[in-house]
């Protein structure tokens, strides 16, 4: 189920485009499709959280396929290390955010973050994936003329635009409800305001027989963040630490 709805995903956001500041868009689900296939494949049923992020960064999931990808942490604590498919890769890419993959050699903080304090609270993957599971609403990276990223909420959405986001929106929100309905996880948890704005969003406009899960927002690992900058992973661990008892 999993694999068909980030199939769906995939096909249908790869007509994807957008005009300025929008430059450059990257779909790791058709280049790094081998190892979010792995990734999906490590998802157990009935989870307690299912974490929510907005998007793909460029030294994250853009490179390795998998949400918060940060290369290390896909490598030494997922085990997942495929091979890039360069007849899909992005035809056009800005020249300082090549797709690399796993040779990639940037450090994405956010990712770093994540799936560190994945590994403290849990010791091991299989332990992690028995409480939780991570997903990003929407499967693509953009970014501007100069490379900067451009997260979801800072698409154009103007004019000729208005179209391009409502059918990306409605793509991620039934992509976001088909993985809650296979899942049931106990809980949704948005990193940041956007994800668990666009979580609950999805989850009002379900109808399902069972309890549907509840929303909470926590702090985005972003650099950005002062907050974040501040200890990411006590703060988490303070605001999800009722989550775990089932």
């Amino acid at each position: 189920m999993l694999e068909r709805a980030a199939a769906t995903l995939r096909d249908r956001c790869a007509g994807v485009h957008f005009g300025a500041p929008v430059a450059f868009i990257y779909n790791p689900l058709e280049y790094a499709w081998q190892a979010h296939r792995a990734y999906l494949r490590m998802a157990q049923p009935a989870p307690s959280v299912l974490f929510v992020g907005m998007n793909p960064g460029p030294f994250g999931m853009a490179q390795t396929g998998v949400p918060f990808g940060e290369v290390a942490a896909v490598k030494d604590f997922l085990g997942i290390d495929a091979r890039v498919a360069k007849i899909t890769a992005p035809a056009h890419m800005h020249a300082k955010r090549p797709v690399l993959g796993f040779a990639c050699q940037r450090s994405e903080v956010s990712g770093a973050r994540v799936w560190s304090w994945a590994r403290e609270r849990f010791g091991t993957r299989v332990k992690f994936f028995q409480h939780a599971f991570m997903w990003n609403w929407c499967p693509l990276a953009f970014m501007s003329a100069s490379g900067a990223n451009l997260t979801p909420d800072k698409l154009p959405r103007g004019g000729r635009n208005a179209k391009m986001a409502r059918e990306l929106s409605a793509a991620c929100d039934e992509a976001l409800a088909a993985v809650i309905t296979a899942m049931q996880p106990a809980h949704v948890v948005g990193f940041g305001a956007f994800a668990a704005k666009r979580a609950q969003l999805v989850i009002d406009g379900m109808r399902a027989p069972a309890t549907l899960p509840n929303v909470l927002q926590v702090l985005h690992p972003s650099p950005a963040s002062p907050a974040a900058n501040r200890g990411w992973a006590p703060q988490i661990d303070h605001a999800l630490a009722h989550m775990w008892v089932r």
